[in-house]
Order: structure tokens, then C-alpha cells, then sequence
């Protein structure tokens, strides 16, 4: 399988990543819906928080890893983690603000939302799973970085992003 691809061209591997990541985003939803079928939205969505806390922690450290990003490296580690993140394949994010003790980040565009919308559905409410899947990932990236949800559905929200989050570096 590597040998496969390492003779992919360099657009060949990021359109695979592309896809990597919407098959990520694909399971990631079918659990969701397979869980909220059979137990409720309130059972799935507690069920959605275990898994993000799980995970955030995994995918910052294997980012962290792979571009050489330090531990306790402040907001800029964080800024520059907050790139490699899965869904950032597959999403339009960015970070409007940035200081050495803070930054300010949104998900202009966030395919689940924005599937829900094509369907006349309102947004998904998943500010609970991003203050634990935002507050993980940061931790763990710089302990000393704290996390605070400016918006997130079922929060109202411009219509050019669904969410904002503040990071900001408390001195300890």
C-alpha cells in the first residue's frame, strides 16, 4: 500500500487526503446517526463528548508529532496545530485574531452544518462537543492555553461561520 502511494503526484495525495478526511467525517456521522436512531439525540450526543474527549488528545499529539510542534509552545503551536486538523481538509476555517496570549478562531464553513442547511434542517447543536473536543485539543497542545466558546450552534451566528472559539495562554 505505501509503494501505492509513493507514486501518487503531489495532487493526487492531497485529493486523497481530501477524501481520507471526508470518509473520517462519513463515519464520524453514521455512528452519530446509528446512536441517536437507536438511544435519542441526548443518549448520542453524551456518547459524542466521550469520544471527542478521547480523540482531540490523540489527533493533537500525532500533529504535534508530524510537524515538529512543541509541548507548552503557546498559542502559536496551537495556531499552527489548528491547520492540520482533519477536518481542516474539508472545511473553510481561520484564525481572524492572533497575539502571543490569544487567538480567535471560526469554522466559516463546516460540512455538517452546511448539509443540514441544504436540507432545510437547522444547524446541528454542537457546542457541547466543541468546548470538550476545543478545551482537549488545546490542553493538549499547551495545558496552560483556556478555551471559550464565542459562538456555536445552537448558539445564533452570522451567517459567514457557525462557530467561534477563544483561545487565550493563562499565565500559571
Amino acid at each position: 500500500m505505501k509503494k501505492d502511494l509513493e507514486i501518487l503526484s503531489k495532487e493526487e495525495l492531497i485529493d486523497y487526503i481530501e477524501d481520507l478526511s471526508k470518509n473520517w467525517l462519513a463515519i464520524d456521522g453514521t455512528w452519530f446517526l446509528s446512536v441517536e436512531r437507536k438511544y435519542g439525540t441526548d443518549v448520542a450526543i453524551k456518547l459524542d463528548e466521550q469520544s471527542w474527549k478521547i480523540f482531540s488528545p490523540i489527533e493533537a499529539k500525532r500533529i504535534m508529532k508530524r510537524f515538529n510542534i512543541p509541548e507548552n509552545g503557546g498559542i502559536s503551536a496551537l495556531a499552527k496545530a489548528l491547520k492540520y486538523r482533519v477536518y481542516s481538509n474539508i472545511n473553510k476555517q481561520e484564525i481572524i485574531e492572533i497575539s502571543e496570549n490569544r487567538c480567535v478562531f471560526r469554522m466559516n464553513n463546516c460540512r455538517v452544518q452546511t448539509a443540514r442547511k441544504n436540507k432545510n434542517l437547522p444547524d446541528f447543536p454542537c457546542k457541547s462537543v466543541g468546548i470538550i473536543e476545543y478545551s482537549e485539543f488545546a490542553k493538549t497542545i499547551d495545558p496552560r492555553i483556556e478555551v471559550r466558546c464565542i459562538c456555536c450552534p445552537p448558539d445564533d451566528h452570522p451567517e459567514d461561520y457557525y462557530c467561534a472559539w477563544e483561545f487565550k495562554l493563562e499565565k500559571k
